[in-house]
């Protein structure tokens, strides 16, 4: 295996790891939207948890790369 597709899979490990972290946050916010006066329903809940997820996997995507630059410029 080369080194970009090293670095390929290891940023792909990343955003999933990150996409399940966002997607537990993601569904406590949503479960908590359901229990708040009943306002909510399944579908926004379900909204919530997969923006969360989204968002979670862009953040650690991002946060990976970053440390990715900082580090070859430190080699």
């Amino acid at each position: 295996m080369t080194e970009a597709e090293k670095e390929k899979v290891e940023a792909a490990a990343a955003a999933g790891v990150g996409a399940g972290v966002g997607g537990a946050g993601g569904a406590t916010v949503g479960v908590l939207e359901l229990a708040a006066q009943g306002a909510a329903t399944g579908l926004s809940a379900g909204l919530v948890i997969g923006a969360g997820a989204v968002a979670g996997g862009l953040a650690f995507f991002l946060g990976y790369k970053a440390y990715r630059h900082l580090k070859k410029h430190k080699a």
